[in-house]
């Protein structure tokens, strides 16, 4: 495929002038255009993104300043980035789900330009005992005046200025890390990391994989996150029938669209999945929204059986696949496996398959497995070790923290701070973040297992314990577990702690829905240390 010609500041105006409109239809309006409607086409997002270009720059975000975007979560993070990219800007987008501390950190390191932000999060971080507003020069607010900050309808009338063009390799966006034990990282990413790399592999016309003109695409991720950049490019550049974008996991609001547009492709965050496995439920029926998926996608995090053979059981296609991905912030993805319901046909045993994260993507990128002790030496196929990886998408590093870039990195090598074993046929399996690990077993793979034991429960999340046994904390539909039923799926099990059961919301998470186990631990078991060291993390 020639090489896509796209950049992310006028990528609407290229798609507007290049390629088939597409029907975007949204779960609520845009937070940027609250009066235009949930329903655009890509001439009108054309038009929406010079509109913002140029209130931002009456803001004054110029060549080579930092615009930070902090609001809740919806696609607009992408307008808002595509509008500071036009003006040569580097947009920083950052997740209104990281904790005012955290948030207060990010932005010392940022000292961006501009702010672009909204009522409750400036409001959330003063009550927290921090002005955000004072971190930027100047702060916008999208959904009405604030303390210290303007709003666009003070912005506009300007002039819409011309597009600012940027090297390959200069930085191009600025991304965060989960922050699953603490404060995030900073991620900067280049054209050629993000567009050049993966987005252009994406829009390749893959088997299978790509997205074809018949498609109705449904999107319901974190949209702070780099993957909703990448993915913006690819899927509009293949230019389906329609995209669907969701902005939560709401029930009702999912139900609704996704009945009246059902999607044939459907990318979603783990957490959404558990959340909606409800309506997958519905099977034969006309309510069930997920009867026409071809292909179901999920990269943020790891997804246990149950989940996955629910909605591959859901969809009325004769072969529906589920594509589990497996990659980082910095790296972008690294490995893909696609299943089916024949390999999710009977529940598994003690190694359910989904910890199989199948093969580095072919040319692209390369995996090695390392003594954790002794990182320059690589350990046998077969045997537990910390996964590296060398990929051409790899991030420029991290903004503020050349120190902990400097640990993560060996030459070409990244540290993904992921314990896991290498097949001898060439597979990755991923067994704990280093810093969750339990020495002789695999947290995430005695989740699974409680997962297919256990239906009722929702979410299990398995915390190493220092001086103790590993503990679970359980969240369950009905509030409750039968202490038998617990003994029952536990007698094989390596030796746990007596169940903890917190209610869902009670779990601290991340933007991409990732469990903070850091703060859980803090919340169920304070004073209690983990075993691994967290040192790449």
């Amino acid at each position: 495929m020639r090489r896509l010609p796209l950049d992310l500041g006028p990528l609407f105006d290229t798609l507007a002038e290049q390629r088939p409109s597409v029907n975007v239809q949204l779960g609520r309006p845009l937070d940027l255009a609250p009066n235009r409607g949930s329903s655009w086409d890509t001439a009108a997002l054309a038009e929406l993104v010079r509109e913002t270009a140029a209130w931002l720059a009456a803001a004054g975000a110029r060549p080579g300043s930092s615009v930070a975007i902090v609001k809740r979560n919806h696609w607009d993070y992408v307008l808002l980035a595509c509008a500071a990219a036009r003006l040569g800007a580097v947009p920083a987008l950052l997740s209104d789900r990281v904790a005012p501390d955290g948030l207060a950190a990010l932005l010392h390191r940022l000292r961006p330009d501009v702010l672009v932000t909204q009522r409750d999060v400036l409001a959330g971080a003063r009550a927290a005992g921090h002005d955000l507003d004072r971190l930027a020069v100047r702060t916008v607010c999208l959904d009405g005046p604030a303390e210290g900050a303007l709003t666009p309808d003070d912005l506009r009338g300007g002039a819409v200025p011309p597009v600012h063009s940027r090297g390959d390799d200069e930085p191009l966006a600025v991304i965060h890390t989960s922050g699953t034990t603490g404060v995030p990282k900073l991620v900067v990413h280049s054209t050629r990391t993000l567009i050049r790399r993966l987005s252009a592999f994406e829009a390749r016309p893959w088997p299978v994989l790509s997205v074809r003109g018949d498609d109705t695409v449904a999107s319901a991720i974190s949209f702070a996150h780099g993957r909703a950049l990448t993915w913006t490019v690819s899927a509009f550049w293949r230019a389906p029938r329609t995209v669907v974008l969701l902005p939560d996991s709401d029930l009702s609001t999912a139900a609704a669209l996704l009945r009246s547009h059902p999607p044939t492709v459907l990318e979603a965050m783990p957490s959404h999945y558990v959340r909606w496995q409800s309506l997958a439920e519905d099977g034969a029926s006309e309510a069930n929204p997920f009867r026409d998926v071809r292909l179901f996608i999920s990269t943020f995090d790891a997804m246990h059986p149950p989940t996955v053979r629910s909605f591959l059981q859901a969809s009325r296609r004769r072969r529906p696949l589920w594509m589990q991905g497996w990659g980082q912030s910095e790296t972008g993805p690294l490995s893909f496996r696609f299943l089916t319901r024949k390999a999710l046909s009977a529940p598994a045993g003690r190694h359910p398959t989904t910890r199989d994260l199948g093969r580095p993507v072919p040319g692209w990128v390369r995996v090695k497995v390392a003594d954790p002790e002794r990182p320059g030496r690589s350990v046998r196929r077969g045997e537990t070790g910390m996964l590296y990886a060398r990929t051409g998408a790899l991030c420029l590093g991290y903004l503020g923290e050349p120190e902990r870039w400097a640990q993560k990195v060996d030459g070409p090598w990244f540290n993904t701070g992921d314990l896991g074993v290498h097949t001898r046929d060439g597979r990755v399996f991923v067994l704990d973040r280093e810093v969750d690990m339990v020495p002789g077993l695999s947290c995430v793979e005695i989740e699974d297992v409680l997962h297919e034991r256990l239906p009722d429960v929702e979410e299990a999340v398995l915390l190493s314990v220092a001086d103790g046994r590993p503990q679970p904390v359980l969240v369950t539909a009905a509030g409750d577990l039968d202490p038998q039923r617990w003994q029952d799926a536990v007698h094989d099990l390596p030796p746990l702690a007596e169940p903890l059961l917190v209610p869902w919301d009670a779990v601290p998470r991340t933007a991409t829905g990732k469990v903070r186990r850091h703060e859980l631990r803090e919340q169920v078991l304070a004073g209690s240390s983990p075993i691994g060291t967290g040192r790449w993390t």
